[in-house]
């Protein structure tokens, strides 16, 4: 059996040595801060790109929302250019044009007899009103020139038109 170098006792000296050293040194050296120096410049330029990258990616993120706004507009207005080739593809047509000038213009073809109701509620007028109504609109309109004038002369206290 080959001799060992050194003996059980005399490696777990050494071991001991080792471990009084190692608390030795931790108590003399000052406990380091956990923010270090490279830490400190990491944050530094990390907080650096958030401020750089904030202003283009707001704008980036504007002109998107802008785009889309466009496109959806361009869409809008591809539909109503649709509609309206539509509407002129309607007014080509004869029977349309005819058809139109009866109901807006109330033409009648020759022959037949057009009849237009002038109140269709069936409901009479109170006396007053029917004779308000059979006034025409320009007496109207002086009746209340007359009134306005004969209540600015009275003062503004009398300022009611009546009718």
């Amino acid at each position: 059996m080959p001799a060992d170098r050194f003996s059980t006792a005399t490696r777990l000296k050494a071991l001991g040595e080792q471990a009084a050293a190692r608390v030795h040194r931790a108590k003399r050296r000052p406990r380091r801060n956990r923010l270090t120096g490279r830490a400190a410049l990491l944050a530094l330029v990390m907080c650096s790109l958030v401020v750089a990258l904030a202003y283009p990616m707001r704008q980036y993120i504007s002109q998107r929302s802008d785009i889309a706004d466009q496109r959806r507009k361009a869409q809008d207005a591809a539909a109503a250019l649709d509609r309206l080739r539509d509407e002129k593809a309607r007014w080509q047509d004869s029977a349309y044009v005819r058809q139109q000038a009866r109901r807006h213009l109330h033409y009648v073809m020759p022959g037949e007899t057009g009849y237009v109701v002038q109140d269709g509620s069936g409901v009479r007028a109170a006396p007053k009103e029917a004779k308000a109504a059979q006034r025409p609109w320009y007496d109207k309109l002086w009746t209340d020139v007359d009134a306005a004038d004969a209540a600015d002369a009275a003062g503004p206290a009398a300022a009611t038109i009546g009718r």
